[in-house]
């Protein structure tokens, strides 16, 4: 099984949600899963290729050659796929994922996330998206994405094309 992890790349943010990458990556190599993401080398991103490789699991970066230029590509990577553009580079994130899961990040994250469920929507993904709410990271999002539902900008009368955990734990009951 492959999941792919969304997650941030900054590295300023609060320990809580480092803690949910680690245990989100020791997960992933204990019930070898192997792990896609964007082969970044800071932040929540590398935290889970780390917690993967530490505990002899795989990791599957996916990354743009403009960002391998500049020395943000993980060196420790079981695989790296570099690919012209960002577009490409979350195309094959999708297509060699069994699941998706979302950890808390920031704008580009968002849109992977966006991306994704849109997909879902269309029927070009078919897999399980899991949003992990780590501290409540993501409840205003979801507010607004049940409000969207509401008020018919998405398909209301069938079931929601992501589930929500709380704990990496819980991710890993919705997929596996």
């Amino acid at each position: 099984m492959t999941i792919t992890i969304y997650a941030a790349s900054s590295s300023r943010i609060a320990p809580v949600y480092f803690e949910a990458a680690k245990e989100l990556g020791k997960l992933l190599a204990q019930h070898r899963i192997t792990c896609v993401n964007g082969g970044g080398h800071s932040g929540l991103m590398a935290c889970v290729t780390d917690a993967v490789l530490e505990q002899g699991g795989k990791v599957t970066g996916i990354i743009p050659q403009f960002m391998v230029d500049r020395g943000w590509c993980h060196p420790s990577l079981s695989e790296r796929i570099i690919t012209e553009g960002m577009h490409m580079r979350k195309q094959w994130m999708a297509e060699k994922s069994d699941a998706c899961i979302a950890l808390p990040g920031g704008v580009g994250t968002l849109e992977e996330l966006l991306e994704i469920i849109t997909w879902k929507q269309l029927g070009l993904y078919t897999n399980p998206i899991i949003i992990l709410n780590i501290n409540h990271f993501y409840d205003n999002l979801l507010r607004m994405l049940e409000e969207i539902r509401e008020w018919n900008f998405m398909p209301s009368g069938q079931p929601s094309p992501w589930q929500v955990a709380e704990t990496p734990q819980e991710a890993l009951q919705k997929i596996c």
